[in-house]
Order: C-alpha cells, then sequence, then structure tokens
C-alpha cells in the first residue's frame, strides 16, 4: 500500500472535515488561498511544496440551488477549476481523485446507477459536475472520479444539521417523501476515499475510472428526517413530527433527481471497499450534533 501524504483540495467542506478527522497527519486539507481552484498556479504551487502520493478534490461549488443562479461562478469551480487541477497532477505524476454527484443522472431509472449509466443533469449543478468529470478525464488518465451522495455528518452544513436546527423552532416539518438515496457518513466516506487514494498511488495500477461510494442502504427524505428525529429523542434532543410531501408541492431554484440511489459493486470489486449502513453514522451524528446545539 503506497504510504505518505495525501493532499486535499478543500478545507471547510464536510468531506474535506472529515478526510481530516479521519486520515490524521497523512492528510493535508488546503483551501484558499493556499489552494484555490480559480487560480491553477496555487494549485501546482501546493502540489510541489507537499509531494503527495495522491491528490483529492473535494472542493467546488456545491450549493446546488445557487447554481441556478450563479452558472458561471459553478462552471469556474466545478469544471475549469478541477480541469486545471488535473494538468497541475499530471505535471507531478501522482493520481487525482475527483468527487462528483449523484446530480449527473436524471433520477428516472428503477434501480440504483451504475457508473456506466447513461449522463443526464436534470439541473445546472449537476450539468457543471458532469463537465467536470469529462474536463478531468480529458486532462489526465490518472484519476478516479467518484460519485457521492446525501452526505451528513457531524461536520459542515447538511440535511441532518438542517433538521434538528428546524426542531429547535417548528413542531412540524413537511419534508418530501419521493427522493429516494443512499445516506453516506461522511467519516466513512473519507476512509474509503483514502483507501481507494492509497491503492490509485501504488506503481502499476491499472483501475482508473469512474466509481460510485455511497452508505450502505436506501431511503426516501421523510423517513430519513423521520430517523433523526428518533435518534435525537434518544438523546434528548429537538424533535418534529414529520409531514410527507411530494417534490410536486415543494419547488427549489434547482431540480433533483427522484431517485440518487448509487451501485458501489464496481468500487467494492476493484478497490475492497464497502460503507456501513447509513443508520450507523446517524447513530455517531445526531448526538454528536445535539451537544454541539448545546453548546452553541
Amino acid at each position: 500500500m503506497a504510504e505518505g501524504t495525501i493532499l486535499v483540495i478543500g478545507r471547510t467542506g464536510q468531506v474535506a472535515q472529515a478526510l481530516a478527522h479521519v486520515g490524521g497527519a497523512s492528510v493535508i486539507c488546503l483551501g484558499r488561498p493556499d489552494a484555490d481552484l480559480k487560480r491553477p498556479e496555487t494549485l501546482a504551487r501546493a502540489i510541489d511544496l507537499h509531494k503527495p502520493v495522491a491528490v483529492i478534490n473535494a472542493g467546488g461549488f456545491t450549493l446546488v440551488d445557487q447554481a441556478e443562479a450563479e452558472p458561471d461562478e459553478a462552471r469556474i469551480l466545478n469544471v475549469d477549476g478541477p480541469s486545471g487541477l488535473a494538468l497541475a497532477c499530471k505535471a507531478a505524476g501522482v493520481p487525482l481523485i475527483h468527487l462528483s454527484t449523484d446530480c449527473v443522472f436524471d433520477g428516472e431509472l428503477a434501480r440504483a446507477y451504475r457508473p456506466d449509466d447513461v449522463t443526464a443533469p436534470i439541473c445546472i449543478y449537476g450539468q457543471t459536475k458532469l463537465d467536470g468529470e469529462l474536463a478531468v478525464a480529458d486532462a489526465y488518465a490518472r484519476h478516479l472520479v467518484v460519485r457521492v451522495s446525501w452526505i451528513f455528518s457531524q461536520f459542515g452544513h447538511n440535511f441532518v444539521r438542517t433538521m434538528l436546527k428546524l426542531a429547535q423552532t417548528r413542531d412540524r416539518v413537511s419534508v418530501v417523501s419521493d427522493q429516494v438515496g443512499c445516506p453516506t457518513y461522511a467519516p466513512a466516506l473519507a476512509a474509503g476515499l483514502l483507501e481507494m487514494a492509497r491503492q490509485a498511488a501504488q506503481p502499476g495500477f491499472s483501475g482508473c475510472g469512474t466509481y460510485h461510494l455511497a452508505g450502505a442502504g436506501e431511503t426516501d427524505r421523510a423517513s430519513l428526517a423521520r430517523s433523526i428525529f428518533a435518534e435525537s429523542e434518544r438523546h434528548g434532543g429537538p424533535v418534529a413530527q414529520v409531514d410527507a410531501i411530494p417534490t410536486s408541492t415543494y419547488p427549489t431554484p434547482a431540480t433533483r433527481p427522484l431517485n440518487a440511489r448509487l451501485d458501489i459493486t464496481r468500487t467494492t470489486d476493484i478497490f475492497g471497499v464497502q460503507l456501513p449502513d447509513w443508520q450507523d453514522g446517524l447513530a455517531a451524528t445526531v448526538p454528536a450534533l445535539i451537544q454541539e446545539i448545546a453548546n452553541a
């Protein structure tokens, strides 16, 4: 197994924070100004300075709804930036692990999406992430595109934190019940990504390409919210009743795929990586966030 430093582009997002938490001293997370996706020279300089065995791109424009209003900014950070990063990795001869999303699909498939299924984004965010995948692949052969979905943790902004905050001031919350996915615990995701990065750094590794990585099990958004509140109740945290509604009655600026399930069979076959059931991660996340809320 390749040892050495893994450089993460991104510092404040929940995946970057989880990578730092899980990876410890072997992981260096850099954000602006030290590593700026808008300034390719900073990326090349960071790689030259830290001499990593692999680079993970956990940065980018991740505000799905805001991308509808800021398409140019989303494109710079999700397409141009990753392309420049891929070229910097190529110049240094280190593999790039680039994170993407379930939003590259239209969500109409009846089963979980496999990496080779047809892409058809239905929002600007999804389109920029797909274009970013293609830009990375075009720039550098030694890449892994890893699509992830429904990430949650005690780090950063996510659905679990949002639900617990809403329950502080509301007795009832309306949550869509026709969006189905595989919730993914960020620290478990981070451990999987680090394993994939170290294998990709091995001499002679030939598994470059596109992969999916998501938590085991699946659920819909409303059921996930109920699970959050059930866990919160066990720990004396905020609780609300969940009213299940269809997506059609809760319009958002960006259209999201109703089916966000990702099939990780290829990832398990190539890397031996499997993630635990999402409920295990929820049991760790909710108490941590309750404590954070209590101390705020």
